[in-house]
């Protein structure tokens, strides 16, 4: 039974996990699976944010749509920028081209109607936003919404601290979202917002009254074997998967 948190005038506050992998890149568990396990969870939404293919959101979100799930889902994918450098690109209905600066990137998903989130910003361990762009983005006024100030994976946990001095600074809407590639770890962080469906989570974020949350440790636990799967998808598969769709679209 899914728990639904109010404030102290009695609205609703959601929960949304917006960053998440599956199959159809570097994680794990398929759409099906996710879908499945979210309907268990207490996430009123989420998002699959495979590296650079919206293959895996859209047959999660079209399986949602068939059935009676208790959730929404918002069509993302995480986006390879210049550089190699990862962006959020949420509530886009047509893939992003790969390896183009952050700025055109940004005016990209801007085109669809889309939004964008800097997911584990600063990280020295994954190829991340880092604050002079993030400072560059702002002077120039392009629209980033957000930044990830809540990522359980230690390429969130290094940075995490420093973020949140910076971000009272640039005034961004704080998100915290799993970065799942295992089916166990979804939602074990989380974007706390007024109301509950996935346009409540967009008017949220644009008033800035998301709340980047994580759910007590310890986590779900993962094998070894698990790892070792994934991290052989990781430097391997989903490499060559990029590559692939690069050169099938022409880019």
């Amino acid at each position: 039974m899914r728990e639904q948190q109010t404030t102290g005038a009695g609205s609703k506050r959601g929960r949304a996990d917006i960053h998440m992998h599956s199959t159809y890149s570097d994680g794990l568990a398929t759409p099906e699976h996710i879908v499945r396990f979210a309907e268990r969870s207490d996430l009123d939404l989420i998002a699959i944010t495979d590296h650079d293919t919206l293959a895996g959101a859209l047959a999660a979100r079209e399986m949602v749509a068939k059935g009676h799930f208790n959730f929404e889902v918002i069509v993302g994918t995480e986006v390879t920028t210049a550089r190699g450098v990862h962006l959020l690109a949420l509530f886009i209905e047509e893939p992003i081209p790969v390896f183009r600066s952050l700025e055109h990137t940004i005016d990209l998903v801007a085109r669809q109607g889309g939004i964008c989130i800097a997911p584990h910003p600063l990280s020295p361990l994954t190829p991340s936003v880092g604050r002079r762009q993030i400072e560059r983005l702002l002077a120039a006024r392009y629209p980033l919404v957000g930044v990830e100030t809540m990522n359980p994976t230690p390429a969130g946990r290094i940075t995490r601290a420093k973020l949140r001095r910076l971000n009272a600074r640039w005034g961004l809407a704080e998100v915290g979202g799993s970065d799942a590639h295992f089916l166990c770890r979804i939602g074990t962080a989380y974007t706390e917002f007024e109301g509950t469906g996935a346009a409540d989570f967009r008017a949220s974020l644009a008033d800035g009254t998301t709340v980047a949350c994580e759910v007590p440790l310890p986590h779900p636990h993962v094998r070894m074997g698990e790892y070792v799967r994934q991290s052989g998808k990781s430097l391997l598969i989903n490499p060559a998967q990029k590559i692939q769709r690069r050169l099938s679209r022409g880019a």
